[in-house]
């Protein structure tokens, strides 16, 4: 099983997911979004698979600054901002061997049944 883990080093829920994966021997490989944002590519076929409201990271200052015309936004003009500002996106996400299955860590044992432990 090949698992990536996109997020940032400093978020609190991304710690969580990484020390919950470590505790269970689970391999990854990080990909820090701040210094390798996802493309436009990608942002589409991870909303192929999670759908897209998930995937919005409404609680940050990025989500914030853009202001009321966002609530009339489609869901390209939504994949184009994510492209242009990966902090719009929620964290973490996680691609197993090459699918979005995941987009935030509340439970886990969602994460181990989308993961097949």
């Amino acid at each position: 099983m090949s698992l990536q883990v996109y997020g940032i080093p400093n978020c609190g829920t991304c710690k969580k997911a990484f020390t919950w994966l470590q505790d269970n021997s689970i391999e990854y490989e990080f990909i820090n979004t701040k210094e390798m944002p996802p493309t436009r590519d990608m942002i589409q076929d991870w909303v192929k698979f999670l759908g897209f409201a998930p995937m919005r990271n409404t609680s940050g200052q990025s989500y914030r600054a853009l202001g009321e015309q966002k609530k009339t936004w489609t869901d390209q003009q939504w994949i184009d901002a994510i492209a242009q500002d990966a902090m719009l996106l929620k964290r973490p996400l996680f691609v197993k061997d090459g699918t979005a299955i995941l987009v935030g860590f509340k439970d886990e044992a969602v994460l181990r049944t989308k993961l097949g432990i």
